[in-house]
């Protein structure tokens, strides 16, 4: 686990963020995103409603809904910089659809979002997404979570 990770975790306004902040605590963020770490990060989280979910997307990404992580990556080299946006409520709902604890599916994606602030891509070439997924799964497990595929 990498000594150095600053993080700022960040709760926008919307409904049920309570619910969002009980999982959320920081020591638990850290842990999970420290874990997919390979050296020192300044990384900000903000949790975010679908309206300010869905802007981000269709700004950054040219897509007109809410997804559940985007990664803003800024800097790898030599320490990794970057925004992670999570959307509660399409993280809840994956979440339900899935029949998986809140927690997990939050452990899943600040994990994911984490490996994507330091260059993994499963969107552009299949052979990194086989990588991507295998060492999601082994480091899930390693916090104590089943594979979340």
């Amino acid at each position: 686990m990498p000594a150095d990770l600053s993080l700022d975790l960040q709760f926008g306004e919307f409904a049920g963020a309570a619910a969002h902040r009980a999982v959320l605590k920081p020591a638990r963020v850290r842990r999970w995103m420290a874990a997919a770490l390979r050296g020192p990060a300044e990384i900000a989280v903000r949790i975010v409603g679908e309206t300010e979910g869905r802007a981000l997307n269709r700004q950054y990404r040219r897509k007109d809904y809410a997804t559940n992580v985007l990664t803003f990556d800024y800097a790898r080299e030599p320490v990794v910089s970057a925004d992670l946006v999570l959307c509660a409520p399409v993280v809840a709902r994956e979440a339900r659809e899935l029949g998986k604890p809140l927690e997990a599916h939050y452990a899943h994606l600040l994990v994911h979002g984490t490996l994507h602030a330091q260059g993994y891509d499963h969107e552009t070439n299949e052979q990194e997404a086989l990588e991507m997924e295998a060492l999601e799964i082994l480091l899930l497990g390693s916090l104590g979570y089943p594979n979340p595929y």
